[in-house]
């Protein structure tokens, strides 16, 4: 007797069971991909309908009718192709057998790719549009938190050394930034999307020619015709072989690593500044941050979000290898990889965005120790302006200079070696040499951190009102309509 399997008794993605949207599923889904290869077969027949094809009222009608792929359909699809070993006509059989009456008209003319490219394309305009949403509300979200903490001064960093202070917001303006010039090139994609089009076995659209008796005009405007039926403002490739470029697949891939290796930067900075107990991403009432020390609050989010884009930006090799390997007009080694590439990249890529989506709105800043890390520093990074000042007072200044460094280097090693506060301020004020400016040296005059944030308000504030402001505006309904997501798993 056969055992009896359960779903849990076989491996499914982790993309679409944890991190996923249901929307970005849906999009690479067999049904959703299936519906729209009956949908192109429609598109085609009503295009050959138009240019004088023997093609009747009642076939398309019938077409129509049975657009959305069930079940049942799925199923005799499975069966035809466990035959046939070809999962296009499997679905030109399964579609006939709902079409009877129009059943000798499907795929007429058409090769394998004019269905399997075209729906690829389709799939892919849809996943960039979903994308390009969560992007901009990404953005948004980060420009709400810059505009919250843009006066906030906060330690800034290079090579992970502290470096000039800058402020909470500026920082976080500029992860928007970086991810706005991101979405500059995604849009540009969606502007100058194309179709494959309905080229045949080899592009050169020989097929349609015999069709349509060597008329170039009615081959022309059956191909357009058909192009309308499927996409708004339809544009194609000028030169196709049997697929549409692998290359394009390239360029895919791409700006959806560019995009991860942004959430990636900007993940890495929210884990570095958690460490130093400045910000902390948003964490659950009940949430467990380790199994083992229930004190720790781990950013698991932001971690998840580094693991997501690492794997995004590690399927990149595949397009350029798919690509760079399409011998003359096709070869078959493109399918089974790109059924993995293209829609992992774009279910990672979704995840990952949704998950910073809810880091970004529930940052959490911890003032206190964002001060208490600036200002231990603060001195240091002061030294510049405190001998500035003590030679307009009348001092040395390559005198002043040498006793600014032995200070520094006693005030450091304090730190470093013993653990204790930076004492290098005190130091000066006991330093006969430093006396004339020794009412100068409080947070209220030299050491005041805003003195040392350069135009970081002013220009958090330019990138929201240029950049931040404009895009909500424009995009208020879809970003609406896309509400929060997070999945919490």
């Amino acid at each position: 007797m056969p055992t009896q399997t359960s779903p849990h008794d076989t491996y499914t993605s982790p993309l679409a069971a944890r991190n996923a949207s249901p929307e970005m599923c849906k999009i690479w889904s067999p049904r959703h991909k299936f519906t729209t290869w009956r949908k192109i077969w429609l598109a085609v027949a009503q295009a050959q309908q138009a240019c004088g094809l023997d093609i009747t009222d009642q076939q398309i009608n019938e077409m129509k009718a049975n657009l959305e792929v069930t079940d049942e359909d799925m199923d005799t699809a499975a069966k035809y192709e466990r035959d046939l070993r070809h999962d296009v006509m499997a679905h030109v059989h399964a579609y006939g057998d709902r079409c009877p009456t129009a059943k000798g008209i499907i795929h007429l003319g058409c090769t394998s790719q004019d269905v399997v490219c075209n729906g690829d394309r389709k799939a892919q305009l849809e996943a960039y549009i979903l994308l390009a949403g969560k992007v901009r509300r990404t953005v948004l979200a980060l420009g709400v938190f810059a505009n919250k903490w843009k006066t906030s001064p906060t330690l800034g960093f290079t090579h992970y050394q502290p470096a000039q202070p800058m402020t909470v917001g500026r920082r976080a303006a500029g992860w928007a930034y970086e991810l706005g010039l991101c979405l500059e090139r995604f849009e540009e994609q969606l502007f100058h999307f194309q179709a494959r089009g309905f080229r045949g076995a080899t592009g050169t659209q020989a097929s349609f020619h015999n069709l349509f008796e060597g008329n170039e005009q009615t081959i022309a405007r059956f191909e357009r015709q058909a192009l309308q039926n499927l996409f708004d403002e339809p544009l194609d490739f000028d030169l196709t072989g049997q697929t549409y470029p692998r290359v394009v697949d390239t360029f895919i891939l791409a700006d959806l690593a560019s995009i991860a290796s942004v959430l990636h930067k900007i993940a890495t900075d929210i884990r570095l500044l958690s460490n130093r107990k400045e910000i902390d991403e948003p964490f659950g009432k009940n949430q467990i941050g380790s199994s083992a020390m229930p004190y720790k609050r781990n950013p698991m989010k932001c971690e998840r979000i580094c693991g997501l884009t690492r794997f995004v930006m590690n399927l990149v090799g595949n397009a350029y290898d798919t690509a760079a390997t399409q011998w003359l007009e096709r070869t078959l080694d493109d399918s089974s990889n790109r059924r993995l590439s293209l829609p992992e990249a774009f279910l990672a890529l979704d995840g990952a965005l949704d998950l910073m989506h809810t880091v970004a709105s529930g940052l959490v800043v911890n003032e206190a120790m964002v001060r208490k890390n600036l200002m231990l520093e603060l001195p240091f990074m002061a030294t510049e302006n405190i001998l500035m000042e003590a030679v307009k007072a009348g001092g040395d200044r390559q005198d002043l200079h040498e006793k600014i460094r032995v200070h520094s280097q006693e005030a450091g090693h304090r730190v470093k070696q013993e653990g204790l506060d930076n004492d290098l301020i005190d130091r000066l004020k006991a330093d006969p040499a430093f006396s004339n400016i020794s009412h100068m040296l409080t947070e209220d005059q030299i050491l005041n951190p805003s003195n040392f944030i350069g135009r970081s308000v002013e220009q958090t504030e330019r990138f929201l009102k240029e950049v931040v402001e404009p895009l909500k505006d424009r995009y208020k309904d879809e970003l609406e309509s896309l509400g929060s997501a997070d999945r919490g798993v």
